[in-house]
């Protein structure tokens, strides 16, 4: 079959896939087959991807090591709380507002922290994400350690089924493009990629501003779906968490990242009554990764028509 035709048969089967889940799932929620127990679950799963794909853009695609993804997903979650509940403004503002103003936290923050490299970088990025937490404590106008509650319920599935697929066709078309190529170049080498005259403390930033941006774009679907939120939902348990599934996926996978986001939502629903238990199971997930399997489930592979080159006659 010709690779043209290949291509678009392959867009076919995507799209056609992705409806199938969507109709399911909003039949199965309709229909209360899901119930409210296993909505959240889904809701926290959707959160869950979004978070570790695009952390994955900074830790795995970039080769930068952030620490402090919750903090910038609890700006978002913040901001866009405001926006609905002190301002009234539509939902959908009130999203864009927070992938924003995270996005700019993102900017402030990487400009000083992302001319440091490795641990440094890493202590820099957790540092900065405590401070996050922290002001949010201390603001008594957004309630201080209590947080902001009775925050409408706007998020639906179609919102968390939309930000998903968006992320990931964000996060593809920014890694196959120019930009792409350039972040891969200061992952493998950043002073080569210097001598080649790539820009790489820009690079690093916009990448970090739009993994920053897309941590938001989580927080806001959070906020409004889970009624509250407390800076210490955000603190450095939860951006270890997020930490893991990077790690779990693959570096560099987004397909990796997908399930590993997935995985570890379904063992934190069956280890809710052990909070103790499951960081241990976490540290020891990771500790295994990291002897056995460094590279992560997938490496840096990707589920694409390529893999699946038989069903249409050889490799694509």
């Amino acid at each position: 079959m010709p690779s043209s035709k290949r291509q678009w048969l392959w867009l076919l089967i995507n799209i056609v896939v992705l409806a199938g889940i969507f109709t399911l799932v909003q039949y199965m929620i309709a229909t209360r087959m899901l119930n409210q127990y296993y909505q959240i679950n889904l809701a926290a799963m959707a959160i869950n991807i979004i978070l570790s794909v695009s952390l994955n853009l900074i830790n795995g695609f970039t080769g930068q090591l952030s620490l402090g993804h919750a903090g910038f997903m609890a700006v978002g979650a913040y901001v866009s709380a405001i926006c609905t509940k002190n301002m009234d403004l539509p939902f959908i503002i009130a999203i864009i507002a927070g992938c924003l103003a995270a996005a700019l936290a993102g900017f402030i923050i990487g400009v000083p922290t992302l001319r440091l490299r490795g641990d440094y970088l890493a202590i820099a990025t957790l540092g900065f994400g405590e401070i996050i937490r922290v002001i949010l404590q201390n603001i008594e106008e957004l309630g201080g350690p209590a947080g902001i509650v009775g925050i409408s319920r706007l998020t639906t599935w179609p919102y968390l089924f939309g930000a998903i697929v968006f992320t990931i066709i964000i996060i593809q078309n920014l890694i196959n493009s120019s930009f792409g190529r350039a972040i891969i170049s200061v992952r493998e080498d950043e002073v080569a990629a210097e001598m080649m005259g790539i820009h790489t403390t820009w690079y690093k930033v916009l990448a970090f501003m739009i993994g920053a941006g897309l941590a938001g774009l989580a927080g806001a679907l959070f906020a409004h779906y889970f009624y509250i939120i407390k800076p210490e939902t955000f603190n450095f348990l939860k951006s270890f968490d997020i930490l893991v599934m990077v790690v779990l996926g693959g570096l560099g996978s987004t397909t990796g990242a997908v399930l590993a986001a997935i995985f570890i939502t379904v063992l934190t629903a069956y280890l809710q009554a052990f909070p103790a238990v499951r960081m241990i199971i976490y540290a020891l997930i990771l500790v295994l990764v990291m002897i056995y399997r460094p590279q992560g489930m997938l490496g840096n592979k990707e589920l694409t028509r390529k893999t699946f080159g038989r069903f249409w006659g050889g490799s694509a």
